[in-house]
């Protein structure tokens, strides 16, 4: 059985990121993408630039090997919400007062979230929203 995809401006799938709420900062891996990872085992990954605004001001995050510092104030903050707006933004507000928002890219994939239970949202170019959220069951081949 193949996934369910549906895309769309705010697909009601989309609601999954909501499934960060309680979650952990525990690590953020650098490079060309940020992978931001979770206790939950949920992952987001970030392509183009976020934006905090926190207690200690805002800051620019750009993915790359030197993203700014303020990256250090998230880690081992929990998530208190998480959604999608319907310009195509995620926004992640965290319990200690910060909050992160990656915008639509008008070129570009900008973010992905992509939960412990294989289901996956990502904003396309433009802002739109995918959503696979059916995990294939499991096939064994005699």
């Amino acid at each position: 059985m193949a996934p369910v995809v549906v895309a769309g401006r705010r697909p009601h799938e989309a609601g999954a990121v909501a499934r960060l709420a309680g979650q952990k900062l525990e690590y953020v891996q650098l490079g060309p993408a940020l992978v931001w990872g979770f206790s939950g085992g949920s992952r987001v990954v970030t392509e183009t630039v976020a934006h905090l605004a926190g207690p200690g001001g805002p800051a620019r995050i750009d993915p790359g090997e030197r993203p700014s510092d303020a990256i250090g104030t998230l880690l081992g903050d929990v998530v208190q919400t998480a959604q999608v707006r319907d310009s195509g933004e995620l926004v992640i507000c965290f319990a200690g007062g910060a909050e992160l928002v990656v915008g639509a890219d008008a070129d570009a994939e900008s973010w992905a979230v992509a939960g412990a239970d294989g289901c996956l949202i990502v904003c396309l170019p433009g802002g739109e929203v995918a959503a696979w959220t059916h995990v294939p069951t499991k096939v064994i081949l005699h």
